[in-house]
């Protein structure tokens, strides 16, 4: 029997990561405590509030609990998800996981009224190499070390990354109808589809 993806449900926009899972037909399971990491196949972490997050995962002990998991598991994270796995933040001396060596700014296109929809450049997709990027208060990466590998573009910003177990988007892959992204994290990172 598969294992699920789990989705971290503390706050944020976690019921469209759900509903992106269910449409690939993959075993999903909402993530709020520790032990519910135990059956997991992988981890998402969804856009909420960054500051938020951090404090709640202190509480909860998930904190620990992930970095753990991410030892041997695959992670993603979206927007403050991607915060939160960064090594840095260049604005901000909130205190990360590090399990990305990625240096990030907060909020770097500006206010939630600064928003925008534009095309991502993913050359993987080979098929068709774009994808709709969904900033809503997005990060922007400013570097990444060699670990790293840079999979999509918006212009010249790196959008979306990854090294061995960790993916990150600064962008919103689970507000559009294309499930290429999380495909690509289930397939090809956590193994587990039956699609």
């Amino acid at each position: 029997m598969m294992k699920p993806v789990g989705v971290l449900a503390l706050q944020g926009d976690f019921a469209r990561h759900m509903d992106s899972l269910k449409r690939l037909r993959c075993p999903r399971k909402l993530i709020r405590w520790p032990e519910d990491l135990e059956t997991c196949a992988g981890l998402i972490l969804p856009g909420g509030e960054s500051t938020t997050f951090v404090n709640l995962l202190g509480k909860t002990g998930l904190k620990k609990a992930i970095c753990d998991f991410a030892e041997k598991s695959p992670v993603m994270g979206t927007c403050a998800g991607l915060i939160i796995l960064a090594g840095e933040i260049v604005n901000d001396n909130m205190e990360t996981l590090g399990l990305i060596d990625i240096r990030v700014e907060r909020n770097a296109y500006g206010r939630q009224v600064d928003s925008f929809t534009d095309t991502v450049h993913v050359p993987m997709f080979e098929d068709k190499p774009v994808f709709e990027g969904v900033f809503i208060r997005a990060p922007r990466i400013h570097a990444y070390g060699g670990d790293v590998m840079s999979l999509g573009r918006h212009g010249q910003d790196v959008v979306m990354a990854r090294n061995r177990r960790i993916l990150v988007c600064t962008f919103h892959p689970e507000l559009t109808s294309d499930t290429r992204v999380h495909r690509y994290f289930v397939e090809e990172m956590a193994g587990k589809t039956d699609s």
